[in-house]
């Protein structure tokens, strides 16, 4: 039996619809699969009928399979043969660990192949309406890893940098980051955008003020996975939801059950 080949899929931010038709006919053929936590899932045995299914998901503070594990076990696969699907949500190039994996797999001698998806830092903010860049308002967009806490050159660059910010991975480490930027002369009252669960029957929006963030965060319960947009790009958040999988409250307070965007920003759409 020859090697196989390896196909790296972006499932894109979640929901099933918004994958590609290349990833969709690279699971239909697939023998493993290997897939995220925040990889679209609820269809997969449909999608990929022959194939062995593997979550191979991390967690916060939680990796009970470790990376290199993970490509360990994926190019066992390929060399014995088979053809492996690795499953990733958003694009496995924007934090995803896909260039850790492409390496493996040519070190290894193995085929690879990259499937692109839809980037959940593009795609959350727009399902809640929230344009990363809009003329006349912002002419840049800069993408972060909230994975770990920030230094504070880190923070001061940002603070500096103008434009939009969009956080991935940043509710842990959210406190650290609105206090940092603050420090590091950000305005109070910059706008502050939060977009929990987007593309599902559960997303949320929180819009507050930089300094005001915390408490509302706080008082909402807000949990991962949540996309952070820091900007005046937040004042153009819809009054509904963009991305046609939930529904909006028109008022309410803070962390009232059910709402789904919550606002502690006067002004917060133009």
């Amino acid at each position: 039996m020859g090697t196989g080949e390896v196909t790296l899929i972006g499932g894109g931010p979640g929901a099933a619809d918004l994958m590609t038709v290349r990833a969709r006919d690279a699971l239909a053929v697939a023998d493993v699969v290997f897939y995220d936590r925040l990889a679209p899932t609820d269809g997969l045995r449909e999608w990929a009928p022959a194939a062995e299914l593997y979550d191979v998901g991390k967690r916060p503070g939680h990796h009970r399979i470790t990376q290199e594990n993970i490509q360990q076990r994926m190019v066992a696969a390929a060399l014995d043969g088979r053809r492996v699907v690795r499953l990733k949500g958003g694009d496995p190039f924007v934090f995803g660990r896909g260039s850790e994996e492409v390496a493996a797999c040519r070190e290894a001698g193995i085929p690879v192949t990259v499937v692109p998806g839809i980037s959940s830092a593009i795609a959350v903010p727009a399902a809640a309406g929230i344009p990363v860049t809009a003329r006349n308002v912002s002419k840049s967009f800069t993408v972060i890893s909230g994975h770990d806490p920030l230094s504070e050159r880190e923070l001061a660059g940002l603070a500096a940098l103008g434009g939009t910010a969009v956080i991935l991975m940043g509710v842990g480490t959210l406190g650290h980051t609105m206090a940092g930027l603050q420090r590091q002369g950000m305005m109070s009252d910059t706008p502050v955008g939060v977009v929990e669960h987007g593309f599902t029957e559960d997303q949320r929006v929180l819009i507050a003020p930089l300094a005001e963030m915390l408490g509302v965060a706080a008082a909402a319960r807000l949990r991962s996975p949540a996309v952070l947009i820091i900007g005046d790009v937040v004042r153009l958040a819809a009054a509904d939801p963009c991305s046609g999988e939930a529904s909006s409250d028109s008022d309410s307070s803070p962390g009232a059950a059910g709402e789904r965007v919550i606002r502690a920003m006067a002004g917060a759409v133009l």
